[in-house]
């Protein structure tokens, strides 16, 4: 096994460059009769197995605030749930390309399906972009399926047809909303468009007072988005085709779990060019209040009705 061991010999992790087939081959071109199996037995007598990759390591040292990121986070959640005010989880799932394309997973069927080869967009009907909305107290998804690009007006526009649609019935009351998202994508901490747009399609419209707390980067895995709405949507359509949009909307509005998910799926159309600029004027026309606690994650938007008619912003929703 010398010569086909790699890995470095101060270190104890090394690993075989040959498959068990090709050293069974080169043993018996040396003269040993021995087959696949047997070289396999004789591996795990000398400690080797089959083992896959682990993701343990990160790019750069942690964040000094991450731990009070977290605690901060699940203190405002709690805050917020006890008052009877909505709490949501948003993120953008994976891109999906509408038609006859390959899909992981397997499913039961008298006779696979077949599809291309090849996964060319311009042989798709189109690219569906879902954003996902979760209800933490209520355990309802929400899916708002664009067309276009995955941009801070898009994901704004999702959540102002959500409170409009059933955010607002649901908390007739409530004079606040918490936002749990990523600290990167289209509702990341850092893109002007995603807080101008929060600030004029939600908050000033709706009147409404809206708290967002983004999670350290690296930890998207930890927003409950992914493992309670995108998870089990994941599951429902595995191995399945997505020939049309109708039919993603349908695996969508069908998806549910053990625990009662319910999940609402409609579709977006309209452009949403990526690239939009917001100057230092309009940021600082903001009614933006970011937080003792690491203000760059945590920021709360209060409605400017207090501003005279004639200064407040025009509003407009959808296109």
């Amino acid at each position: 096994m010398d010569p086909e061991t790699a890995g470095l010999p101060t270190e104890e992790s090394c690993w075989a460059r040959s498959s068990l087939r090709s050293l069974s081959h080169s043993l018996r071109e040396a003269g040993h009769r021995v087959g696949r199996m047997t070289v396999g037995r004789l591996l795990r007598e000398r400690g080797y197995s089959l083992r896959g990759h682990r993701k343990e390591k990160e790019a750069g040292s942690a964040h000094p605030d991450r731990d009070r990121q977290f605690r901060y986070l699940q203190s405002q959640v709690q805050a917020f749930q006890a008052a009877g005010h909505p709490v949501v989880s948003v993120d953008t799932k994976k891109k999906e390309l509408i038609g006859e394309f390959k899909r992981a997973g397997r499913a039961w069927c008298q006779e696979a399906p077949e599809v291309r080869v090849h996964d060319f967009l311009g042989e798709a009907e189109g690219r569906a972009v879902p954003y996902g909305i979760y209800d933490l107290t209520h355990n309802q998804g929400s899916v708002f399926l664009g067309e276009s690009a995955d941009t801070p007006e898009f994901a704004v526009e999702a959540l102002a047809r959500w409170w409009e649609a059933e955010g607002r019935p649901r908390y007739p009351e409530a004079p606040a909303l918490l936002i749990l998202a990523d600290s990167g994508g289209s509702n990341g901490c850092h893109p002007r468009a995603w807080k101008r747009f929060l600030q004029e399609r939600l908050c000033d419209r709706w009147d409404l007072s809206v708290t967002v707390c983004h999670y350290p980067r690296g930890c998207s895995k930890y927003n409950p988005i992914e493992h309670r709405l995108f998870g089990p949507i994941s599951k429902n359509w595995e191995g399945k085709l997505l020939s049309s949009f109708e039919h993603l909307l349908a695996y969508l509005r069908g998806t549910t779990n053990r625990t009662g998910l319910q999940v609402t799926a409609t579709r977006l159309s309209g452009e949403y060019p990526k690239g939009q600029k917001v100057t230092d004027a309009e940021m600082a026309a903001l009614s933006l209040q970011p937080h003792a606690v690491c203000p760059a994650w945590n920021y709360t938007f209060r409605p400017r009705s207090a501003l005279e008619p004639a200064l407040r912003p025009e509003v407009v929703l959808g296109r």
